[in-house]
Parts: C-alpha cells; sequence; structure tokens
C-alpha cells in the first residue's frame, strides 16, 4: 500500500515524468472544458439543444474530479508537511489548493440534498477555474502574493471605504437640494462615491451644481492615486516574491558548484527545483551564469582535480 500511495503521489504532483505529465494536462484540459462548457450554458438556446450532453459531461467530469480530491487526500503524507495519517490529512484538506477541488464537485452534491438556483449553481461551478492555480506556476505565485501582502491590501480597501463614505457625505451636502433622488441620503449617494473613487465613472449620477463639480474634481483625482494603490502593493509583492525565489534558486546553485562542477544529476535537480519555483529558463541561465563569474574572479574557475575550466555538462550543447 504505501508503494502504491507513493506512484500516485508522483503521477499526481511531481510532474517530471511522461505519464505524470499527461495526467495533469489531462487534468488541466477538463478544467478547461468544464469552463468553456459552463459559459456556453448560460446561453438558453444552446442548452436547450444540447442538454443531455452537459449533463453526460458534468456527470463525467464531477466523477473525474471526486477521483482526483480523494486520491490527493490519500497520497498527501508522502509531503513531509503533511507526513501525519490523520493530522497531516486534515491540515491538508483545509489547504488552499484542497479547499478549491473540494469547492469544484460541492455543489453537484449539494444539488443532490437541496434545491439550488441554477444560476448560483452554474457560479459555483466556474470556481473549478481555480484548479488551475496548481498547473500554472504564475497564478500560484500571484496568490503567494495576495498572502502575503493581505494586511497591507487590507489596509488600502480600509481607506478606500473611509474616503467613499467622507465622499459620500461631501457629496450629499452639496448636491442634496440640486438631485433629491440621486443625493437624498448618504447611502444613496455612496453609489456615486464609489464608480467615482475607483475612476469607474459609470456615469448615471452626475453632479449638476458648481460646487458639487469641484468636490467631484477632488475626489476624482484622489481617486486616481487610490486605484492604483493596490496595483501598486501586489506588483510591489510580485517583484520581492520573485526575488526570495531567485535567491533560493542562486543557494542551490552554489551548493551544486561546492565541489567544482555542477554533474548532470545536479543540473536535473536544479531544472526541477526552477519549475517548482516558476523561474523563467533565461532567469536560471543568468543566476548560473553569474554564480560562474563569482568563482572565476574568486579564482576558482579551474577544477581543483583535473584543473580543468568549470563547466556545466550539457553547456556547450545548449
Amino acid at each position: 500500500m504505501p508503494e502504491l500511495r507513493s506512484r500516485f503521489y508522483a503521477l499526481l504532483e511531481e510532474r517530471e515524468t511522461l505519464p505524470s505529465r499527461m495526467v495533469n494536462g489531462f487534468i488541466m484540459v477538463l478544467i478547461l472544458a468544464n469552463v468553456l462548457a459552463i459559459v456556453l450554458e448560460s446561453v438558453r438556446s444552446i442548452r436547450l439543444a444540447h442538454e443531455a450532453f452537459f449533463q453526460g459531461f458534468e456527470t463525467f467530469s464531477i466523477a473525474i474530479f471526486t477521483i482526483e480530491y480523494v486520491l490527493r487526500v490519500w497520497v498527501c503524507t508522502e509531503n513531509p508537511m503533511y507526513f501525519s495519517p490523520v493530522r497531516g490529512r486534515l491540515r491538508y484538506m483545509v489547504s488552499f489548493m484542497a479547499i478549491v477541488d473540494l469547492l469544484a464537485i460541492l455543489p453537484f452534491y449539494l444539488s443532490m440534498f437541496f434545491t439550488l438556483d441554477t444560476r448560483f449553481l452554474r457560479v459555483l461551478r466556474l470556481l473549478r477555474v481555480f484548479k488551475l492555480t496548481r498547473h500554472f506556476q504564475s497564478l500560484e505565485i500571484l496568490i503567494q502574493v495576495l498572502r502575503m501582502e493581505g494586511p497591507v491590501l487590507g489596509s488600502a480597501l480600509f481607506v478606500l471605504l473611509v474616503l467613499a463614505v467622507l465622499a459620500a457625505g461631501g457629496i450629499y451636502v452639496v448636491e442634496h437640494d440640486a438631485q433629491p433622488e440621486a443625493f437624498g441620503s448618504i447611502p444613496a449617494a455612496l453609489w456615486w462615491a464609489i464608480v467615482t473613487l475607483t475612476t469607474v465613472g459609470y456615469g448615471d449620477v452626475v453632479p449638476q451644481t458648481d460646487a458639487g463639480r469641484f468636490f467631484a474634481l477632488i475626489i476624482t483625482m484622489l481617486g486616481v492615486g487610490m486605484a492604483a494603490l493596490p496595483a501598486g502593493i501586489i506588483a510591489g509583492g510580485f517583484t520581492r516574491e520573485m526575488q526570495k525565489r531567485r535567491e533560493i534558486y542562486q543557494t542551490r546553485v552554489r551548493e551544486a558548484l561546492e565541489d567544482g562542477v555542477i554533474t548532470l544529476e545536479e543540473q536535473e535537480q536544479l531544472e526541477h527545483i526552477r519549475r517548482q519555483l516558476g523561474l523563467d529558463i533565461e532567469d536560471a541561465k543568468a543566476v548560473t551564469r553569474a554564480e560562474f563569474s563569482v568563482l572565476s574572479q574568486l579564482g576558482q574557475s579551474k577544477c581543483p582535480h583535473c584543473g580543468k575550466p568549470l563547466l556545466v555538462r550539457g553547456e556547450r550543447e545548449g
């Protein structure tokens, strides 16, 4: 049983062998096909014309996703993070990707016991798109950045909310008499404040008085900065996360160069680490060249055993 569990873990998680790439590729295609099917199913004429196909495809997808979820919970103990048979599996089940996998199948099983609005059910099924996070490293990096920058983003959103309330109060004071139907209360004015601060500019409600327009000008300028603030936070966090991953890869390259040469086995290990970290091939090559340059400057550019220049085996062919 442990050997079988290890094989399934390699098949689902490692993605280094052809069978593993085929399995994960199939799941990725199935996820994309599900998203397309859900979108097309929302068109009434298409849904009525191909209702049997959509139902059959949904049943097939649920079967595959359920098997995948059960297998991932079973094999997760192969990961050192979840080595405990009970606590490890419970910890895995509350991880982000496990919750995403569960949400991908939960609406189907809920509909068997509860009467759910088909539109609501369809939207819940769209959550399956988040399963792609496991197959696209860039999405995993973005989620990691959002997790790290969560408190800062929360602070920025809180400031935006405070400004929206203040803007709603201000426009209510200056525009209440001119447009009582649009700015009759602060809650009613809050719609205008939010769309203005976020620079959406919906246009259904606009100030008519000179004071209201001047106030709107100030709020619009504040909104430009406030709308850019979360984007700047995410961009800065993304840059720091990529720099951290480059440093991790750089450390691994240094460790591989401790004996003066990077063997083919070490090169394969570095490639595996590069994929896990989501680094671009050119970035990885630049890090490796930089480490060779440092060794060269330190006078360690020759192998201590044979005296030949240091070289990553296979470098000349690449």
